[in-house]
This record gives C-alpha cells, structure tokens and sequence, in this order.
C-alpha cells in the first residue's frame, strides 16, 4: 500500500481537471524547442529536490513497486514497469527476465528465464542465485520495511526468518541453473509478474551483504551506481558502467548523473521550480505536488503550464465504518451517511478538482484496475440529507451523535480539512459529529488495530500495483482481518463467497479478465456500503525548464527518473 502524498492546502477547484497524460507533446516539456530523442538524450545532471528523507536504500528494506523512481535508478527486478505514458504504463514488462513469467500447476508456479547480458557494477554476471538471496534477505527481521506479500505467497514463507538466521534459504525458491529461477507459491497468484517489479527481486551478491550496513553502499545493477549517500539527506548517483541500454531497453538513463536532495519543505521546492535558477533549471520532483501558488498559476496560458505533469496514482479516500459497532452494525444507517456525504466539499478541502476528483466506487476510474461505474447512493455533488433523514427514521435513529476519527495534520489528506467536510454534511442530515484527531505518526496503528479501532474513520489506499487485487483483498477479503495490528479490513467484514471469488480471481493469469472480475467484485461490495468512498487522487508535479519527457504514467502518476533528461 502506498499513502496519499502531501496535498495543497488551498482550494483551486476550477483549474483543468487531471488525467493520465502530461501537459505537453510525448516529446517532453522544458523551454528548449529541440524534441526529445532516447538516441541521443545522454548527458547533464539531474537534481532532484523531494521532501522526504532517503530513510533506507537497502532493497530489502524498501516498500516500492515497479521499482519506485530512485530505486529503479539503481535495483533491475525480474520485470518491471512498461514505462509507457498513460494506460500503456500500468503493464508490467520483462527486465532481468526475457519475459513475465511462466505460470504452471494453476498459477501457483512461475518459471523465469534470465538474460545473459546483465551484470552488476564490477562486472560480475547477475545470476538466478543472486536473484534468491536478494528475495531472501527481504525476509530478515533485521532488515524490515518491504513489501509483505512473499511471506504469504510462498510456501514455507510465513515461518521463514531470513539467510543470517536460516542460510539453507527458502526450498520454495529453486535455481536450478544460473539462468533459472522458480516460485513455489501455496495458492494460486495470477499477480505474480506485477509482484515481481518489487525491489525485493532485486539480485543481492551473497559476497557482497554487510547486513544491515549493505544500505551505505547497495551493489547496483541498473543504470546508476551510488558515489554518495547521507541518510535521510542526500544521495549522489553516476553511472553503472557495466549497464548497457541494450540490455534495458525501459531505462533511458539520460544524464550522466544524478543528485537527490531530501528534507525540503513541499513550497521550497515548488518554488525553486518555478523559477528555475541554475541547477533548478534541471531538477524535479518525486513526492512534492504542487502548491497552491503554482496551482493558481495553471490553466491560464502561462509559461508555467509548459512545465506540469498531471497524472493520476490509483489510490481512494474513503470513511471506513467498523460494522461490528453500533450504530455501524446496521445497513440502513450507513446507507445514510452514504446518501448524505458531500463530496464537493471533500474534494475542495484536500486542494481542488486539480488534485482530487469525487469517487462513487471504491475502485479509482482506471481500466488497469477493472472500473465498473456505479453509485448506489446518489448523493449527487452536494449530498442529499432528505434520503438520509428517511433511512434514519426507518433505523430508528433519530439525534444520532457519532465519533468521526481522523489525523492531526492534512498533510496526507485525512486531516481536519477533510474531517469538517464531513461533520457539516453530515449535521445536514440531522447528525452530529464529534471529531476525534488522532496523531498522525500513531493513526495507522490505532485505526488498523480491532481493540482500539475507531466505528468511523478517514482513511486512504493506494494499490501497490495497477490491478483491482492489491485494492480490494486486504479491505475485503476476511482473511486478511489481523487481530493483534495492522488491519485493514476495518469493516472486519468476513463473506465466504466473496473470498471464494477473491481466489477464483487471483488464479486467472489473464489481466483483462481478472479485471472485469474485479470491477464486478467491487460493484458487488459496494451495495453493502461498507465504506463510504470520497475521492481518488490526481497529482500534479512541476519540473524545471531544461528538463524532457516528464511524461506520467499509469502505474504512478508521476514521471520516470529513467526516462527523462535534461539534455
């Protein structure tokens, strides 16, 4: 699950709605008028000026898929991200491996094949066992943070405790030749090529672990090598010169190297790259939207909208009831709330239409996913409280008081703002809503716990990867409801048929068709107004003038480190 980033502040409601594409030609933006060429793109150095910190740069350790944007910098997986503008990009793509996978026995194997011309950066050949010990690492306690799904896909991996405390590794694992690597899984994963982009399939040289120290300098094996890293402050990457863009063919690796600035306040960095002096002429951004100065700035003809990139993250606010506690327990009472939510008033508390839209379904508007449109409780764009009142009589509920627990700060969009939206919508029906802010830095591990869960909360998710599976299984399906932390099944809702589907889904290996599945599945769910979504996310990012090809895609909603240049 990725998080909500920052969001503005202001509200900006009447710029030019966001979708899957940049506001410039495929060829890239920036000022100079010679059009972007991959051939010919080598060159320069790119900044990059973010807000958070660098925290870890063990692959292990990191929570990204399809290689993130600086990890892929330096991590090859066994695939990848197609890299492609708009939908194209939401596709995975072979990278280490020649394709994305063979699946057998009912997709709960997958054979891949590695190329022969990857090496890592002193030259030594990437081979299927280094490929092991990377995903083996990713299951040591000393090294958490990372993705948990291969802890529940592959058998033995719930009792696997990592190569410095079980050397003799994971049998579910098998090499059989240095070309050659097979997953064992318990049940069936049709998911598996999109798993596979994670940094935990990065190789890791067996000779070459320091433990928990392999983070201050990571054995490279994409384009880029480190030359220096300050954690949470700085990272200075050059060139791999053992990378050859014949043998990555996603990865343009345009300049000659690139610097990383973490720590940075969200409008410091918005202004340096609107301004764009010296090196902020070439930098962007990974994390930091834009603000609400530039915001006011879009849409109006100005230079400025040469330089923005809009995209969309799959990624859903919503308010999560816990139906085991009352007045939540009953249908008819969260069917009101549903009817009387104001939606217009969520979407200009988290910055405007130009960085959320409404949402109606809890599944975002993206294909990749399986988006099937409905809206069981037409709230229409300011709510309806007259329905809402009638379904709180029938309920027999009538002055009806409830707590709304939400973060203390905005800075991800489930904060005060949005919590007051929601208090005066739902006053409009005849509710009263009392405010429970909760710290931030604790709110996920409040809310995701059931003996401390909150019956009404704001909440977010975001897909690991452009699939309806990563959305709906962990806040729906009942065996993913964790007793002892770190739920997020809040309704705590159990149907044997719906878990039915959800396996029957993740045995299909064909993405369209698992996507019409899913898009169904999420039209089934929605009835029961379980959630309540709100919005789903649009993003917004600068970048400065002599950069190119900051084109976003489907997977992330934002530009590719590897791909643009500033040449």
């Amino acid at each position: 699950m990725r998080i909500r980033r920052s969001v503005p502040v202001t509200v900006a409601a009447t710029l030019l709605a966001g979708g899957l594409v940049a506001c410039q030609d495929a060829g890239g933006g920036g000022s100079s008028s010679a059009a972007f060429d991959p051939a010919t793109c080598q060159g320069g150095t790119l900044s990059v000026l973010n807000q958070g910190g660098i925290t870890h740069l063990d692959p292990a350790r990191l929570y990204t898929s399809g290689g993130g944007n600086i990890p892929s910098l330096l991590f090859r997986t066994l695939t990848t991200r197609n890299r492609q503008p708009g939908e194209a990009g939401t596709k995975p793509a072979p990278d280490l491996a020649t394709d994305l996978g063979t699946p057998s026995d009912g997709a709960r194997t997958w054979t891949y094949k590695l190329r022969d011309d990857i090496f890592f950066e002193d030259g030594t050949p990437i081979t299927a066992a280094d490929v092991k010990y990377g995903i083996e690492r990713s299951f040591a306690p000393e090294l958490p943070g990372g993705a948990p799904y291969l802890r529940d896909w592959l058998v033995g991996g719930a009792g696997y405790r990592g190569p410095y405390q079980q050397p003799d590794g994971l049998e579910a694992i098998e090499t059989p030749d240095d070309r050659t690597i097979v997953f064992k899984l318990r049940k069936p994963e049709g998911d598996f090529p999109f798993l596979a982009t994670a940094t935990q399939f990065a190789p890791v040289p067996k000779d070459k672990d320091k433990g928990v120290g392999y983070e201050r300098h990571p054995i490279s094996s994409g384009p880029y090598m480190v030359s220096s890293y300050e954690q949470k402050k700085s990272l200075s990457l050059v060139r791999n010169p053992h990378w050859t863009r014949s043998s990555d063919t996603l990865r343009y690796a345009c300049p000659d190297k690139i610097d990383v600035t973490a720590g940075l306040d969200a409008a410091v960095i918005n202004q340096r790259l609107t301004t764009g002096a010296g090196q902020d002429a070439d930098a962007v951004t990974t994390d930091a939207v834009v603000g609400p100065e530039q915001l006011a700035q879009l849409g109006s003809g100005s230079a400025l909208d040469k330089r923005v990139a809009r995209g969309e993250f799959p990624s859903t606010t919503y308010l999560a009831f816990n139906t085991r506690k009352k007045p939540f327990d009953d249908a008819r009472v969260r069917q009101a709330l549903s009817y009387a939510i104001n939606r217009t008033s969520v979407v200009n508390a988290l910055g405007g239409s130009a960085v959320a839209g409404a949402s109606t379904t809890f599944l975002p508007p993206q294909a990749a996913l399986g988006y099937q449109p409905y809206d069981y409780f037409p709230a229409g764009d300011t709510g309806d409280p007259a329905k809402a009142r009638e379904l709180l009589a029938a309920a027999g509920q009538s002055n009806l008081t409830i707590e709304l627990a939400h973060e203390n700060d905005d800075a991800l969009g489930l904060g005060p703002k949005v919590a007051a939206a929601v208090q005066e919508a739902f006053k409009q029906a005849g509710v009263t809503v009392t405010l429970n802010a909760i710290d931030s830095a604790t709110y996920r591990d409040v809310t995701g716990k059931p003996a401390t869960q909150p019956a009404l909360s704001l909440q977010s998710w975001g897909a690991d990867w452009p699939s309806g599976g990563p959305f709906l299984i962990p806040i729906f399906d009942g065996r993913q409801i964790v007793t002892a932390g770190g739920n997020f099944n809040l309704a705590q809702y159990d149907d044997p048929g719906v878990n039915a589907e959800i396996d029957a889904i993740n045995a299909l290996t064909d993405p369209a068709a698992a996507a019409r599945r899913w898009g169904a599945l999420d039209a089934r769910l929605g009835k029961l107004a379980l959630v309540i979504p709100l919005t789903h996310e649009k993003d917004v990012y600068l970048y400065g003038k002599n950069v190119k090809n900051a084109v976003p895609d489907g997977w992330r909603g934002t530009y590719d480190l590897a791909r643009v240049s500033v040449k």
